[in-house]
């Protein structure tokens, strides 16, 4: 809202210093600083909230140490990460942008749906509060599995359609030269509607591009380094490629759907979440501010999405976010962001690395995610297949997920939360060097 203010007013008034609105790393540093100020300052206010209404964390008898002491810890706190990010963003980015306004929806979307879970796990501990009963987390009730899964799939559902059919959602073409443009383009490739021929002089040498609609990705260490959606169909022989549009869909709402609840499933130990998601987002603000530049985008040989650039400000507004609700979070925590944060987080890391078109990249930088949804798949399968065929449930790990089964082997939870960060920190910095290592 800011942005447009200010480009009004320096458009038609020439005001001195409105000017630095239109510098894109001034927008970012704005929004990162404003993140920080958020989540800290507003963060303090909103955790004396909670616990005035006892909106707190019960003990969840896992035979974890430190249990007990995290009793009556305020949850909800992600609503202090959507405001740090959402309140940036709609100050200082360009709201016209398709990325932003869906990166706005994606936000709110999940972290309603991540709301709703805490409000009803708050609201049955209460219950059983007033009739004097137990209150067991695990037969808690939350928003139903079904309902939660429901919710990613339609947000995977908009996405994808969105990116796939939007005029908006574009990529440049070099056109070859004393050729013509449509031998320029790819197979599945087509003209963006009503797109010019953009002459641009790079190291002093007329080049020309052209916006097309493509349902491209890239692919990490390959020196041919894209793949298009539509060699998935091509088996079905000519013209396949007007139903690419369904697999790019599904692929989408897969995607969106199992990182929104790796990371969930990742929030289980004092700035673990927030942490691993603050490096994964710093490494997805690189990838966006290189494809959004076309200058370092030739210079690397990586593709150049028009109007990607602006994303940096979600993206700023998201690392801020996530460091600011560290404050409180890290060990030990002064708050939960339980799944209004937790399943926001995953759909936005999610969204993101499908908007740059680094999808195929998420089982590298987001490792960690990967790994404990793995590690609960894997109990829960063994566990059942055991007891199927012996007639007592077997166990890979002493506790699923992965950071439980380290808690019981004696580590530390801030030990297990710093190491998950160094490790994420050496897979974001290998994905970062698939921009030249191929």
């Amino acid at each position: 809202m800011l942005y447009q203010l200010f480009s009004f007013l320096d458009k038609h008034f020439s005001i001195p210093g409105l000017g630095v609105f239109q510098f894109l790393t001034s927008r970012i540093a704005m929004s990162i600083l404003l993140s920080l100020f958020i989540a800290t300052v507003f963060g303090k206010r909103m955790i004396l909230f909670l616990q005035k209404k006892q909106i707190g964390e019960t003990v969840r008898e896992l035979g974890l140490a430190g249990e007990q002491q995290k009793k009556g810890t305020p949850t909800m706190g992600g609503i202090i990460i959507l405001l740090s990010v959402l309140i940036p963003t709609l100050l200082f980015a360009n709201l016209d942008k398709v990325y932003i306004r869906l990166m706005i929806l994606c936000t709110v979307w999940l972290g309603i749906i991540g709301f709703f879970d805490d409000y009803f796990k708050i609201r049955a501990r209460k219950n059983a509060q007033s009739k004097g009963e137990a209150y067991k987390k695990q037969n808690s009730d939350g928003l139903a599995g079904i309902s939660k899964i429901i919710g990613q799939v339609g947000l995977g559902i908009i996405i994808g359609v969105t990116l796939y059919f939007s005029n908006a959602v574009t990529v440049e073409r070099e056109i070859v030269p004393n050729t013509a443009i449509a031998a320029s383009l790819q197979k599945g490739e087509r003209i963006a509607k009503d797109t010019n021929i953009i002459i641009r002089n790079i190291n002093g040498i007329e080049r020309r591009f052209v916006k097309v609609k493509t349902p491209i990705t890239t692919i990490p260490f390959v020196k041919n380094h894209e793949f298009n959606y539509s060699k998935l169909v091509s088996w079905m022989g000519s013209g396949a490629e007007k139903y690419t549009w369904i697999v790019y869909i599904l692929v989408v709402t897969f995607i969106v759907t199992a990182v929104s609840n790796g990371a969930n499933i990742t929030d289980g130990l004092d700035g673990l979440a927030a942490g691993v998601s603050a490096i994964i987002g710093a490494a997805l603000g690189i990838f966006i501010y290189v494809s959004g530049n076309y200058v370092f985008a030739d210079y690397l040989n990586v593709m150049y999405i028009p109007n990607l650039g602006e994303l940096s400000i979600f993206v700023g507004a998201f690392v801020g976010a996530c460091i600011g609700f560290l404050w409180y979070n890290a060990y030990p925590a002064q708050v939960f962001m339980g799944d209004t944060g937790s399943l926001a987080l995953g759909g936005i890391i999610a969204s993101l690395a499908i908007i740059v078109r680094k999808e195929l990249l998420i089982p590298i930088f987001c490792g960690v995610f990967l790994i404990e949804n793995l590690s609960v798949i894997m109990q829960v399968s063994y566990f059942k297949y055991t007891k199927k065929k012996y007639g007592e449930g077997r166990r890979i790990f002493l506790m699923s997920p992965l950071h439980h089964h380290y808690q019981k082997k004696g580590f530390h939870e801030s030990k297990i939360a710093v190491r998950f960060w160094i490790i994420t920190i050496l897979l974001v910095v290998a994905s970062i060097l698939t921009l030249k290592t191929r």
